[in-house]
This record gives C-alpha cells, sequence and structure tokens, in this order.
C-alpha cells in the first residue's frame, strides 16, 4: 500500500506532501486545482511497477528500465505534449520531484525531470522489487459501452484518449476469477448487482445487463448503471479483491442520490477487505454519506481528507484524518449556502 508522496514542482503543485491513509483516501477541491493530478500520478508509479517485470523481462528493478518507462507512463496517462509540460508552469529552468514511499520499503521510488525533459526521468531512489498487483484506475466516464475494439484500437492507433482508460479496459476483459475468492466477491457484488437489475456478462466483446426479463447491450443501460457494471466486472475478476489500489475519479458523475449511496457502501466494504482507494471528488452528497458509514462500522476504516486549496504560489494540501481537516473548501461552502437560502425562502 502507498504510505505517502512527496511532490515538488508538478503542474499546479509547488511543493505537497502528503500522508496517505491504509484504506480510504478522498480528494476534495475547485475544479483546476489538480484533484485528477494527485490521482494520475500516483496510478501512473504504480502501474508501471507493477507491469515492469513483464514489460523489461528483469525480476528486479533496473534504472535504465524505469527511466523511459515512467516518462512514458507519464506522457500516455497525463497527455501533455511533451513530458516537460508536466512540471510547474514558472520562468526559467524547473525541476519536478516525484517521491513515494510504500508500506513495502522495496517498492519506495523516487524520480525527476525537468520543463525540457522529453523521453526519460531521472532515477533518484530505485526501487529493489516491483509492486505485486496492478492499480485499477476508473475515469469520470464508464467505459462499458466502448469496450469493443477499443484496447486493439488504442493499440494501433495513436488516441488522444489517456491510457487509464486502455488500462482499465484489459482489466474489465479479464477472465471471472474462480476458487476461494469466489464467495467473498458474491458478498461485494450483491448490492451493485441489486442496483442494476441484473448481472454482467460478456459475450465475445459486448457487455450485456443480465436479468429475468433477458440481456441489455450495455450502449442502452443507463450511463450511471454503467459506471455500477465496471466496479461489478473489476470485483468479478478479482482486479478489485483482496488488497490492491483503486483510483476513483469523480465517483459520483452521473449517478443519482439513491445509488452514490449504494457506491459509499460498497467503497468501504472494498476497504475493508485489504483495497486502498482514492477517490477525487467534489460531491457533499458522497462525504456525508461516506463520513456517516465510517461512524457507523464496527471494523475500523482509516480514511484520510485532502483538501486543495488555491494560494498565490499554486495549490497547497490540507490534510488530515477528519472532513474538517481539509479547510474550508469552496465548491462545499456553496452547496451548504444553497440549502440555506433555499431554507431562508420558504420562511
Amino acid at each position: 500500500m502507498i504510505k505517502s508522496l512527496h511532490l515538488e514542482n508538478l503542474t499546479v503543485f509547488p511543493q505537497a506532501d502528503l500522508e496517505i491513509g491504509k484504506n480510504l483516501n478522498i480528494v476534495i477541491g475547485e475544479n483546476g486545482l489538480g484533484k485528477s493530478h494527485l490521482l494520475k500520478v500516483l496510478y501512473t508509479v504504480v502501474s508501471v511497477s507493477a507491469t515492469a517485470e513483464k514489460e523489461s523481462g528483469s525480476p528486479t528493478p533496473t534504472k535504465s528500465f524505469l527511466q523511459g518507462a515512467m516518462a512514458r507512463k507519464l506522457r500516455e496517462v497525463f497527455k501533455p505534449d511533451t513530458l516537460g509540460r508536466l512540471a510547474r508552469r514558472k520562468s526559467g529552468r524547473t525541476k519536478c520531484v516525484v517521491s513515494c514511499a510504500f508500506d513495502t520499503p522495496a517498492w519506495d521510488l523516487a524520480f525527476s525531470f525537468n520543463n525540457a525533459s522529453k523521453a526519460e526521468v531521472a532515477i533518484d531512489l530505485l526501487p529493489t522489487a516491483w509492486v505485486d498487483k496492478l492499480p485499477v484506475f476508473l475515469p469520470t466516464r464508464e467505459l462499458m459501452s466502448i469496450y469493443p475494439g477499443f484496447v486493439s484500437l488504442y493499440e494501433i492507433n495513436r488516441l488522444p484518449i489517456e491510457e487509464t482508460w486502455r488500462d482499465t479496459c484489459i482489466l474489465l476483459g479479464a477472465p471471472l476469477a474462480k476458487g476461494a475468492r469466489e464467495k467473498k466477491i458474491e458478498k461485494l457484488i450483491e448490492p451493485l448487482e441489486a442496483a442494476m437489475g441484473g448481472s454482467i456478462e460478456l459475450d465475445g466483446e459486448r457487455f450485456y445487463l443480465k436479468s429475468s426479463q433477458g440481456r441489455i447491450e450495455m450502449n442502452l443501460v443507463a450511463e450511471g448503471l454503467r459506471k455500477l457494471a465496471m466496479l461489478a466486472r473489476l470485483i468479478a475478476t478479482g482486479a478489485l479483491v483482496d488488497e490492491g489500489t483503486l483510483f476513483w475519479d469523480e465517483p459520483e458523475a452521473n449517478l443519482n442520490p439513491k445509488l452514490i449511496r449504494g457506491v459509499a457502501h460498497t467503497i468501504l466494504e472494498l476497504c475493508a477487505q485489504g483495497v486502498q482507494i482514492f477517490l477525487a471528488t467534489h460531491s457533499l452528497f458522497l462525504l456525508r454519506e461516506l463520513e456517516m458509514l465510517l461512524a457507523d462500522r464496527t471494523r475500523a476504516v482509516e480514511a484520510r481528507f485532502f483538501g486543495l486549496q488555491r494560494s498565490d504560489e499554486g495549490v497547497s494540501v490540507q490534510q488530515g484524518p477528519a472532513m474538517e481537516d481539509m479547510g474550508p473548501i469552496a465548491v462545499l461552502d456553496e452547496e451548504l449556502e444553497q440549502s440555506d437560502r433555499f431554507l431562508a425562502q420558504g420562511d
């Protein structure tokens, strides 16, 4: 599991030191303050390490491989014109530093680049072992409806789409998990299938929602339910069972409050199963639901809250184990203020 993240001059962050929670990590802020960037840089680090043994052919990490692989993944996940564009914009030469520590110290990794970098990063701390499980990244858009042929198309053509979509589609197409984990998987999937009104089935290259009334093509299913379908499928394949890491950008997008409540419950159940989860959101409803569920749980789930604040120098991070530790968040204050205005109008 990820333990901490140190950043210098990455996109909008002049400097940030994040103490990562063991189970649930929630990043909150207005649009344009770098919520997705935090998820993407962490995902990039874990993804490169988790796929490196297969891609490099080496059972142990090497600088020569990581220098190119990390730079390539950063470009494909963030999609800048050049790698150097990820360095914070200011006059002169800018050095960007990323350092990530894990519960397993052998995975610790640090690298740097500057605003003129193109094809390689400098490896400042070389891990001595590769991460042992692939991470999962769920973007704001559902991917079930575009799954047919998407990975092949992405591999053949240079699409202007971030590589997290391709990575997640590969995981969606993996075979269903079998064996000792099946009962655990059934328990996690049951509330999602109840919300969707059926189960997910992959036939050839197309996903379907299978119910007592037959099969429905995924393109004909409501978009919010397709997001639940992605989560259910990734649990069914074992990608989100028994540890691992999930990065989810705006899980509340296109979900009604009833479905958000179900998602919040599943998020905490996954945390209890050992999955480390990172959420980027600006939904007060989701935050309140998670806070209530956290308070009611008999089995403790360690949560951390990160509030992104705009400053003269860029974006700073306020953090802690409670929502109050994030400091004032304008987007949440707007929702609360609207509620006050609505109630006052009825007086």
